[in-house]
């Protein structure tokens, strides 16, 4: 999934947070869902080490099977960003499913400030 560069990543002015976490959502479109999930099951686990990396849940509402929810931690945006742009970062999606199709209008990334644990 490519993170688009048009989402506001603004902060409001004065606030304080103790991370930063990157919530990506989407929907597989042709029945693969469990491809999809054997591929998160067996992840090669490379986003573990990058610098920064707090931890990660990959989640799916029971009633929308199909739906992934992608939450990972961060101890800042830059670290975020900094393992987005590696190439470890693409190494780590090799094992996306072959003919993997998604719903365009439901795929989407937000960013949010972790103010409390």
């Amino acid at each position: 999934m490519q993170m688009s560069e048009e989402i506001d990543t603004s902060r409001s002015q004065g606030s304080s947070s103790i991370g930063f976490v990157a919530i990506s959502r989407f929907t597989v479109a042709n029945g693969m869902e469990a491809e999809v999930r054997r591929a998160f099951e067996q992840r090669p686990h490379l986003v573990d080490h990058a610098d920064g990396f707090v931890g990660m849940q990959v989640i799916c509402p029971r009633r929308r099977p199909e739906q992934f929810w992608l939450i990972t931690h961060w101890r800042d945006e830059a670290s975020f960003r900094a393992w987005h742009h590696s190439h470890t970062y693409h190494d780590a999606h090799k094992g996306i499913p072959r003919g993997l199709k998604l719903v365009p209008a439901e795929t989407d990334i937000e960013f949010f400030d972790l103010v409390a644990s």
